[in-house]
Parts: C-alpha cells; sequence; structure tokens
C-alpha cells in the first residue's frame, strides 16, 4: 500500500499519443544522447525531434543511429543519416551532437506497425533543408534532400 494524497479533480488526465500522420515537418533536435544497445554489444545516438510548426506542432519523434554496432551495414545506414542531418541543418563538422540542436531541418515521417504489438508508430526516414531557410543558395543546393530507402 501507498499513501498517494492526490486528487484527480486538480489533474488533467493525460491523453495517449497517437502517431503523428506520415508527412514532411519542420522540427529541431531537442536532445541526443549516446545510448547502449539492447544486446550490449553497440552503442546508438538517440535524437528526439520536436515538430515546431502546424497542427502537430509540439509533437516528438525519435532517431535512432546505430554508429557503434557489429553490422557494417547498421554503421552506414547511421552515418548517412547523420550526414543528411549535418547538410540539413548546414552543421557539416559537429563536435558534439548538441552542435545540431534547436536548428530547423524537414523531416519526412513514415508510419510503422511494430512486429511485437501491432501498434502503429513514427519513423523518420529522410532529413531535408527547411524551404525558405536563411542559407546561402549555395548552400541550400548542397543540402538538398537525402533520404534512406
Amino acid at each position: 500500500m501507498a499513501t498517494l494524497n492526490f486528487n484527480a479533480n486538480d489533474v488533467e488526465p493525460s491523453v495517449a499519443f497517437e502517431a503523428v500522420p506520415a508527412g514532411k515537418y519542420i522540427a529541431v533536435i531537442i536532445d541526443s544522447e549516446i545510448k547502449q544497445t539492447k544486446s550490449g554489444n553497440g552503442n546508438y545516438l538517440e535524437m528526439t525531434f520536436e515538430i515546431t510548426e502546424g497542427e502537430y506542432k509540439g509533437r516528438k519523434v525519435w532517431a535512432r543511429l546505430n554508429i557503434d554496432n557489429p553490422s557494417a551495414e547498421a554503421v552506414k545506414i547511421a552515418r548517412g543519416e547523420l550526414s543528411a542531418i549535418c547538410r540539413a541543418v548546414n552543421v557539416m563538422t559537429p563536435q558534439d551532437s548538441v552542435d545540431l540542436h534547436n536548428l530547423p531541418l524537414e523531416i519526412t515521417v513514415k508510419c510503422k506497425k511494430r512486429d511485437d504489438s501491432d501498434e502503429i508508430t513514427n519513423e523518420i526516414k529522410g532529413y531535408a533543408a527547411k524551404a525558405n531557410s536563411a542559407a546561402p543558395a549555395q548552400k541550400q543546393q548542397q543540402s538538398a534532400p537525402w533520404k534512406r530507402g
């Protein structure tokens, strides 16, 4: 038994979040952290993106980049995604993942059914420079949409 001293009348109930619909969204990275894989034999960079415009403003989606993994293919994909993110925010040589925070970019979000629960979740499948950004035209050409299949 646990003493709560809680009054539900004073607090709005939490609402379950559904996945955001597939589409393109303007977002910023608000958090990033290196985490160990479940198997313990690698690490991934988890990046939290927050949608900054439109109907889903304030919603979050995540990307997990396998930067240290026994699978060379997983590492290759992660490095390609990181390169796309860097190009989209025009930070070509970040020294720390925080260098990529709070810079607007366009993310392409897809919906995917989880194998274990059939729940629909979001997955980021592409990164591009935000249209009409203040970056010089030459830089914008270099940061064309980079997508992984």
